[in-house]
């Protein structure tokens, strides 16, 4: 089994949280998600701090701007980039303030390239998707800003092991040719499977740190994942219908941030760190793997990111599936 960088048992958040108050938000990840926390991502508090502005702002010498309530290729950076580069500043001032001393692993997020270009239009009208040339840049652009990323992370946090995830929640509609050009009466080409992993691949080189992908969407290509030369896939279990690849996966060493608990409560109430864990070892068990692999190559988290739910459920469903992990390592 490969040598993953966190202890057995953990679990984390996939990223997202409510709210508006970074430092809040950090005091939560670290107090509840102590071996494997993250930095908290707060949509809520508008364009720069969403995933697509905020994944924008870490290209290098590709500035963005919006555009009628859409993010655009710019000729030059303007006051949107500044405020998107502000937020993250003050994220990673508070990271360095809470985590100092810390020592483990510890997980940054950002939008992947076939998510960004499927979401960034053209200056001249489209989204950069239909040009895979604008595509190739915009990958090499987010894959060298995603290498600065690590490299100030680590400089902040110098104890920590950077672990950084790629979201790619548009990543299935790209490959099925489901992305929707302006007019909304056709869609872009699809991208074919080997090709999107060349670009992911292209970032994952990059960077120099385990990637985890995450994509809590229906139909997410394992086969992809793998190619790309990801550590770990991050996924909603509430999805799975073919246990078949995700079996192959695991087999080939993949690990699982498995999303095994729901992002609002659901209607019996909020979910118990014991039922996380029996459905996360029920699934093991369908998948026939041995029960002391399951601690160290799964990871526990939320289904998806926790920004539309209440801050107490986000505060406790972490909780939970950190409990959930030291349950299924006692085992």
């Amino acid at each position: 089994m490969p040598d993953f960088p966190w202890e057995a048992g953990v679990a984390t958040g996939i990223g997202s949280l409510p709210g508006t108050d970074i430092a809040e938000a950090q005091r939560i990840v670290l107090g509840e998600l102590p071996g494997l926390p993250h930095l908290p991502e707060l949509p809520a508090r508008g364009p720069g701090a969403d995933i697509i502005g905020r994944g924008a702002g870490f290209l290098v010498e590709m500035p963005v701007q919006l555009y009628t309530g859409r993010w655009q290729i710019a000729s030059r950076p303007g006051k949107d980039m500044r405020r998107t580069a502000d937020l993250l500043e003050r994220d990673l001032d508070q990271l360095t303030q809470q985590a100092d001393g810390y020592t483990g692993p510890l997980k940054i997020q950002a939008a992947g390239p076939w998510t960004l270009a499927s979401s960034l239009e053209l200056p001249i009208g489209g989204r950069m998707l239909r040009d895979p040339g604008a595509v190739r840049d915009l990958t090499d652009s987010l894959a060298e800003g995603l290498r600065r990323h690590v490299a100030e992370v680590r400089k902040r946090v110098p104890g920590a092991t950077v672990l950084l995830q790629l979201d790619e929640p548009s990543l299935p509609t790209v490959l099925a040719g489901r992305v929707p050009t302006e007019s909304g009466l056709s869609a872009y080409r699809e991208v074919d499977g080997p090709d999107a992993a060349t670009g992911l691949r292209t970032v994952v080189e990059a960077v120099g740190v385990p990637v985890v992908l995450h994509c809590c969407a229906p139909g997410l290509p394992l086969q992809v994942v793998r190619d790309a030369r990801a550590t770990a896939v991050a996924l909603d279990l509430s999805l799975l219908t073919d246990l078949d690849p995700l079996g192959e996966a695991i087999e080939a060493g993949l690990a699982i941030f498995a999303g095994a608990a729901p992002t609002t409560p659901a209607a019996g109430g909020r979910i118990t760190s014991k039922q996380i864990a029996d459905r996360v070892q029920t699934l093991w068990q369908r998948l026939g793997f041995p029960a002391a692999l399951l601690p160290r190559q799964v990871v526990i988290t939320p289904a998806c990111g926790l920004a539309g739910a209440s801050p107490s459920y986000a505060r406790d469903v972490l909780k939970a599936c950190s409990e959930a992990g030291r349950r299924i390592a006692e085992v």
